[in-house]
């Protein structure tokens, strides 16, 4: 329509002219040639006007066809743009000294066949230099409103191996580590492969009400107090980190408002989790292998700014002598006997019950926590007249009566905000039988929390001048500290293990060729970037 009143408006202007002249008395024949040069040149503006008008109408199609691209391309980037990514990554630097029951040379395990002891001990250990990197890649997507996936991709291997660095996953500190398994992988330095390490469902708002169902490979590393050491801040984990294990699971949450303002909200959740598969089994077997499971409550009492109180307890069935491990020593531990470093063949050794609390607050600068766990072993009388097949035997057989061990824990950080400067200081006691859960620690050499006796640290978290944070994830930080542990009792989260007196028992210790540590020392200094 616009068009063919522009054509109109076009030919009246042109016939000014000529009506002009008309009426100026001009000849009839001036007027027919008037009318004839003007038709021909409104044809010429007709098939000019027709060339532009296909070219605008090309053009049109062009452009139209350019928006719809652009409208899917918008959606495409819209989906991509729910994926989100964040990581962190590490760069750490090890020292380690430690000393050990018996020195270099000492003459180890007796032989009843000649009276003598043989074999002799290799005394004291230490690293001078072991340096990592470990870097974990994050992502979150919700598939619909109310079910979202979270995962997390890491690796951590030492510089210069694609393998375990020789005593820290490999058996050789017996007590203090086991080889790396599905309970600490992506915790100890391994290869350079990215490994699963956190995979999971979320679905939330259940019926309508704050309910939520959680299943897949679990959150369950790095639980608090650990951000307060860990430079972190935020909590990074649903259990306490008196229970670090990765693994695979599920979890039925309920949150709720305690009403009063001092207290805020709260949660408390079902956990279960499979700690090891025992795959086809044959009915007729005299060795037959259940699977372990793990059960418990997490229970986040409640949460109000920086106060936080969260009490778990959890037990441990069928509990594994030793794991499948990634390695043959799978092979080599069952078909060695222990005094030549094997573990005997698989076998289920009872059950295990825990229970720990962490209370943490913040006061202006100072943050503070106290933590405190017990444990309890449920032995079922399996194993061999020797110091590993079973919790807690000794040398006329295992153990069948059960074990109450506790640790204490806690520490305290200042914050100097103007120079961006952290200072802190922990301090964790553990008795006799205390076990810890902590296969899956952060530690490196042997998990503070598994000590059975006494560990300090020391340390200071500096916040790098790096500019302004591009990422809302952004952290940039080195930590430097210095780890002392003075042990008391032998063994550590190892649940097979008699923790035997180190002063006391000695005589005992040289019998079964064991040497374990006594004190240690470990300074570390870490280069982090979060984003």
């Amino acid at each position: 329509m616009v068009k063919k009143i522009s054509m109109l408006a076009l030919a009246g202007l042109i016939a000014l002219p000529v009506v002009a002249s008309a009426s100026a008395g001009k000849a009839p024949q001036d007027l027919t040639s008037k009318i004839d040069e003007l038709a021909r040149q409104l044809d010429a503006l007709k098939a000019q006007l027709a060339q532009q008008n296909e070219a605008i109408t090309q053009y049109g199609d062009k452009v139209d066809d350019m928006d719809e691209m652009l409208e899917e391309k918008s959606e495409s980037w819209d989906l991509a743009a729910r994926i989100k990514f964040y990581g962190d990554f590490r760069s750490r630097l090890d020292y380690y000294s430690a000393d050990t029951v018996f020195s270099a040379g000492t003459p180890l395990r007796f032989n009843p066949a000649t009276g003598s002891f043989v074999g002799v001990s290799q005394g004291d250990r230490s690293s001078d230099t072991l340096m990592t990197n470990r870097f974990r890649l994050n992502m979150r997507v919700k598939a619909t409103e109310n079910l979202e996936f979270k995962g997390r991709l890491a690796m951590y291997k030492a510089w210069g191996m694609q393998t375990t660095p020789s005593g820290l996953s490999d058996g050789a500190n017996r007590g203090q580590t086991f080889p790396i398994f599905d309970g600490s992988v992506t915790r100890q330095p391994n290869d350079s492969a990215l490994y699963v390490d956190r995979a999971f469902l979320n679905w939330s708002n259940i019926g309508g009400m704050p309910i939520w169902f959680s299943v897949g490979r679990r959150p369950t590393t790095d639980g608090p107090p650990a951000q307060i050491r860990m430079g972190s801040d935020a909590r990074m984990a649903t259990p306490t980190a008196f229970m670090d294990y990765p693994f695979d699971g599920l979890s039925l949450g309920y949150a709720y408002a305690w009403g009063v303002e001092a207290l805020g909200t709260g949660r408390i959740r079902f956990c279960y989790g499979r700690g090891f598969e025992n795959g086809l089994q044959s009915d007729y077997s005299s060795a037959k292998l259940d699977d372990t499971d793990f059960a418990g409550l997490s229970w986040d009492v409640f949460k109000k700014g920086n106060r936080f109180l969260t009490v778990q307890s959890f037990g441990v069935f069928n509990l594994f002598n030793y794991p499948n491990f990634q390695s043959d020593f799978v092979n080599y531990g069952a078909s060695f006997p222990q005094d030549q470093g094997g573990f005997g063949p698989q076998m289920d050794l009872g059950n295990l019950y825990h229970t720990t609390g962490v209370y943490s607050d913040k006061i202006q600068n100072f943050n503070y926590f106290l933590g405190a766990g017990w444990s309890h072993t449920d032995p079922n009388g399996n194993g061999f007249f020797n110091d590993y097949a079973a919790m807690f035997q000794g040398l006329t057989g295992p153990n069948t009566n059960g074990e109450d061990g506790y640790s204490v824990y806690f520490g305290a950080r200042y914050d100097i905000d103007s120079i961006g400067l952290k200072l802190g200081a922990e301090y964790n006691y553990g008795s006799q039988y205390w076990v810890a859960f902590t296969p899956g620690n952060d530690d490196l050499f042997q998990s503070k929390l598994a000590t059975r006796g006494n560990a300090y640290e020391l340390y200071l978290i500096y916040d790098l001048p790096t500019g302004e944070a591009i990422s809302k994830y952004a952290k940039t930080f080195i930590r430097l500290g210095w780890q002392y542990y003075d042990y008391d009792y032998a063994g550590g989260f190892d649940w097979n293990m008699k923790p035997y007196d180190l002063n006391d028992d000695k005589a005992q210790l040289q019998a079964l060729g064991i040497n374990p540590v006594e004190s240690a020392n470990q300074v570390y200094l870490t280069f982090e970037a979060y984003f």
